[in-house]
Order: structure tokens, then C-alpha cells, then sequence
């Protein structure tokens, strides 16, 4: 099975398998923080930590233990989780800016840390050994990808999906409702987490290189900016901001210098014309009910209120 995949592999052409493999691991890092930031409505400026400890972790866990891929991904997961939620307790208690600024200071310190120790290699960075695995790295990052999608989808409309947007939509209403706040906000951190791990590791094996300076600031705005063009809350709108913007940097080649400026232009555009995003507010269930000639529920309810 592994020699046919690496059959198939070999067939595309190594640019376009490029922009593939990081357009994958883009939609499970934009998932992770969709769910923070989207879901739960607290905004964090500091993604790309989670994603850095992911990476290192993965990258040491190859070295020093050599588990074999899938029990790697889980592992650098679940470090970047606890992480989460241990600085989740103390930080998660801000709102709004102060949150913000909290979360940009930690990444901040994460890659200073990350550049002073000698486990990392301090500024030289890691190389990257090849993942221990048959399978070849475009299907393990597409297979953790529609997994991704498929666990937010689920976790999106649970009881603890449905507590996490009760929280964004009004804190005060959701604790009269007796939802523990903190406790589903540490929760919801720590899974944006365990996924920004999950994509520090992927993109780990398929560069085989990282620097503590490939997590920085812009690197967490990158990341901000797909989950905001795509639509805050909306994970179809996530994987298609996140195709976009990852796509982006090989589109915009003769004017790298100038990225960032598109991207904050392309903020202040979607803040001012479309602040939910491109299809954030749309919902498909009810698209798709519409189009094979069904009544959705909510259609029913308000007719219903009518009479």
C-alpha cells in the first residue's frame, strides 16, 4: 500500500504538491484557532506558540524516542494541549484586548525560550528526520485535515459546541444558564491547541527544518487572517480562507515584500464590508434543505410563532 501511495505522489508535480500539502496543514491550524476565536469568541494573537511547541515537540519526539508518525502527531497534539490549558487558566479570566495582548506576549515568550535553549538548538534550529511511515506526508496531512474538519463539525454542534457559542454570544446569560465559563473556555483552549500541535508537526515533517523565528508574530496574523476572510465561526468558511490565503503567497510571488500589506488591507476590507467574513452567517443545512425544496426548522419555528 505504502509503494502505491508513494506511486501516486510521484505522479504530481512537486510545486503544485507543495501548495496541497500547506494549503492542509493551514485548514487545521485556521481550525484550531476557529474554535478559540470563532466559536468561543476569544481572541488570541498568539497561535503560532501552540504551533511552535507542536513542532519542537514532534521534531525531539523523532529524535529522541523515534514513535512511529501517528502516535508522534498525537503526542506533539497533546503537549501543545496541556500547555493550553495550563496557561489558559490564569489568562483566560481577561476579555477583549487585554486577552489579546496576553496571548501575543505568551508566543512572544514561548519563542524566546525557544531560541535560548539547547535542546532546540537555540537560533540554528532543528532538521527535521522523515517521518517514520509507510504512508507518504501529502496523504497523512490531507487525512488529518478531513478529520480535523470532520471533529470540529462534530464538536460545533454538541452540548459543548452549543455552551462555547453561548459564551461568545453573552457570558453573563450563559452563567445564568449555569455553564461554567471557565471551565468550557480552558476546554475550548486547550483544543485549538491540541490542533495548532497537531499542525506544528506537519509542517515539522514536511519541511524537515524549523527555527523558533518561523513562529512569530506574523505567523500567528497569518493565521488570524484566514479563519477572519473565511468567516468567524463558520469551519466552511475556515477551510476556504484558509485554501485562499495559503495559496496566496505562491499567487502574490512578485510582490512577497508587499504580503502583509494585502493581508491587512484585505482585513480592514472585511471588517468594514463583511465583519462575519465571506460565509460567515451562512448556513448550509439550511442552503441545501432550500435547494431539494425542504422547509428548514428555524423557517418552521418562525412561521409557526406567526400563527
Amino acid at each position: 500500500m505504502g509503494e502505491a501511495l508513494q506511486h501516486i505522489v510521484a505522479l504530481v508535480d512537486p510545486y503544485i504538491l507543495q501548495i496541497v500539502v500547506n494549503i492542509g496543514i493551514a485548514i487545521v491550524l485556521a481550525l484550531g484557532l476557529n474554535v478559540i476565536t470563532g466559536i468561543t469568541g476569544q481572541l488570541s494573537l498568539g497561535h503560532a506558540a501552540f504551533m511552535s511547541i507542536g513542532a519542537f515537540a514532534s521534531a525531539l519526539i523523532a529524535t529522541k524516542l523515534a514513535l512511529p508518525y501517528g502516535l508522534n502527531i498525537l503526542c506533539s497534539g497533546l503537549v501543545a494541549a496541556a500547555i493550553g490549558a495550563a496557561i489558559g487558566y490564569p489568562i483566560l479570566r481577561l476579555t477583549g484586548d487585554y486577552l489579546a495582548i496576553c496571548t501575543l506576549g505568551f508566543a512572544e515568550i514561548v519563542k524566546v525560550v525557544f531560541l535560548n535553549l539547547d535542546v532546540t538548538n537555540k537560533a540554528l534550529g532543528l532538521t527535521v528526520p522523515p517521518p517514520k511511515s509507510v504512508i507518504p506526508m501529502p496523504f497523512y496531512v490531507w487525512g488529518v485535515a478531513i478529520l480535523a474538519i470532520m471533529f470540529v463539525c462534530f464538536m460545533k454542534e454538541s452540548r459543548f459546541g452549543r455552551a462555547l457559542k453561548a459564551i461568545r454570544d453573552d457570558e453573563i446569560a450563559a452563567e445564568a444558564m449555569g455553564i461554567n465559563i471557565t471551565r468550557y473556555k480552558i476546554q475550548s483552549f486547550a483544543v485549538g491547541s491540541f490542533l495548532a500541535g497537531v499542525g506544528g508537526s506537519l509542517y515539522a515533517h514536511f519541511i524537515n527544518y524549523i527555527n523558533p523565528s518561523d513562529f512569530g508574530f506574523l505567523k500567528s496574523v497569518d493565521i488570524l487572517s484566514m479563519m477572519v476572510l473565511g468567516g468567524l465561526g463558520s469551519i466552511a468558511g475556515t477551510v476556504f480562507g484558509a485554501s485562499v490565503l495559503a495559496a496566496a503567497p505562491e499567487f502574490l510571488r512578485f510582490m512577497s515584500q508587499y504580503r502583509m500589506l494585502v493581508y491587512g488591507g484585505l482585513l480592514v476590507f472585511m471588517m468594514v464590508f463583511r465583519p462575519n467574513g465571506l460565509l460567515g452567517g451562512v448556513n448550509f443545512t439550511e442552503l441545501v434543505l432550500r435547494s431539494f425544496g425542504k422547509k428548514p426548522k428555524t423557517a418552521e419555528i418562525t412561521e409557526r410563532h406567526r400563527q
